[in-house]
């Protein structure tokens, strides 16, 4: 495999692996499927597997890094980076996600702050 194509197939891992444990970890995917797995495996190990994004991307991301590996250390390495890049990805969007909200203060509070009280 070329450096190129290495790259390539690396940079399309990391982005099947992403959207795997996104859909597992946040969504409620076809018809609920995703949502009633979640609820089916309750609080248990498997459950809270389901809950953890990095837990996930480290799973998902095996299979991909030993279509990728030529040796046990570039399995392990590859491996590793697949769910880094993955959990990247999903840190980079969640940031997008999250709605501030800006709460109106109160008069009472700015004058309190003002007189030093």
């Amino acid at each position: 495999m070329t450096e190129r194509t290495f790259v390539l197939c690396f940079a399309l891992c990391a982005l099947a692996v992403w959207r795997v444990a996104h859909l597992l970890a946040a969504e409620n995917g076809p018809m609920d499927l995703i949502v009633r797995l979640r609820s089916a495996l309750g609080s248990g190990i498997l459950g809270r597997l389901m809950d953890c994004f990095g837990c996930l991307s480290l799973l998902i991301a095996l299979a991909p890094a030993l279509w990728l590996s030529n040796s046990r250390i570039e399995f392990l390495v590859e491996w590793l980076a697949l769910s880094a890049a993955a959990t990247l990805l999903e840190r980079a969007t969640q940031s997008q996600r999250k709605q501030i909200r800006i709460a109106p203060v109160s008069t009472s509070y700015i004058d309190k702050v003002i007189s030093g009280v």
